[in-house]
């Protein structure tokens, strides 16, 4: 258990802007924290200069070991997988050789399917998932800011794995992110994906902020989306929370207008999204369990389109 260890060794595989604020958060707290990448010159930055951290406490630097994946060596207590969903795949299959020190193996992944590729690598009772709803953007190659609460919602991927719960949420808490050990943590990922899949795709499609999205055509979209999620999860077992992820959507609109969407960036900055992640993942599940996602396979078909063109 995490709680063995008075300073835990924690590798964080992603170096982006939310792989960045928890390694600097986390080597604050006084955590063996290893930030894994395979942007060679991002990590030669980080090992170098720290990294840069803007928060409401103020403007620090942070010393953080960097390192390709090769070179990270055992023991690991924590695992943090960071990368987009289209890397996750290849991020688990790097760090394969740390699954001999067992660590817990955590997933705060926008999307599905994340926590069941790194139960493949690390062993289904090793394995928490979770949702983070934190702003960070990087400013720099070795910088983030980050403003307002951080708030994580985690558990087990499996009721073994669930045991693991409350050590890590009470090192992530420690960080300064308001930690939640969820009961039916599965209820809370696939409200988080709903919320993603309802306003992500139509931003990038139509090349808007929030605020673009924020009328009666855009809401009717967004809104069908929730539904179709909905239907998935039930179709899975998985009752979820429909007029919550409104609210959500409701407060993304309207306090964060001129936010734009992370596939949004993804499309003005030349990257592929994670639309194979969040809307494709909903329509392929629901290919599975005999429930049309419509509006989901559209969407999904559309930034295929607009990703092959590219």
């Amino acid at each position: 258990m995490l709680s063995s260890s008075s300073t835990p060794g924690v590798a964080i595989i992603g170096a982006g802007a939310m792989g960045c604020l928890f390694a600097a958060r986390l080597a604050e707290r006084g955590a063996r924290v290893t930030l894994v990448d395979v942007d060679r010159e991002r990590l030669a930055a980080i090992a170098r200069d720290g990294i840069k951290l803007v928060d409401d406490d103020g403007s620090r630097t942070v010393s953080v070991s960097a390192a390709l994946a090769a070179e990270v060596a055992t023991p690991v207590d924590l695992l943090l997988l960071f990368t987009k969903g289209i890397h996750s795949a290849a991020a688990v299959r790097s760090v394969a050789h740390l699954a001999q020190s067992r660590p817990v193996a955590l997933t705060l992944q926008n999307g599905i399917g994340n926590a069941d590729l790194l139960a493949e690598g690390f062993g289904a009772d090793q394995v928490l998932m979770g949702t983070a709803h934190v702003p960070a953007d990087l400013t720099g190659p070795a910088s983030v800011i980050t403003h307002g609460f951080g708030t994580l919602d985690l558990g087990g991927f499996t009721p073994a794995a669930h045991g693991f719960a409350p050590d890590v949420a009470a090192l992530l808490e420690a960080a300064g992110f308001r930690t939640h050990v969820a009961s039916d943590i599965n209820a809370a990922v696939w409200e988080k994906v709903a919320f993603n899949a309802a306003l992500n795709a139509v931003g990038m499609i139509c090349q808007v902020a929030n605020a673009g999205v924020n009328n009666e055509p855009g809401r009717r979209i967004a809104f069908a989306v929730v539904d179709e999620t909905a239907d998935v999860a039930a179709a899975a077992g998985i009752r979820i929370d429909r007029a919550k992820i409104v609210a959500t959507i409701d407060s993304a609109l309207h306090e964060h207008a001129h936010h734009k969407a992370s596939m949004l960036q993804d499309r003005e900055h030349g990257r592929r999204t994670e639309i194979e992640t969040i809307n494709g993942a909903i329509a392929r599940e629901g290919a599975r369990r005999g429930v049309s996602t419509p509006v989901c396979d559209t969407l999904t078909d559309l930034v295929r389109i607009i990703e092959q063109a590219a």
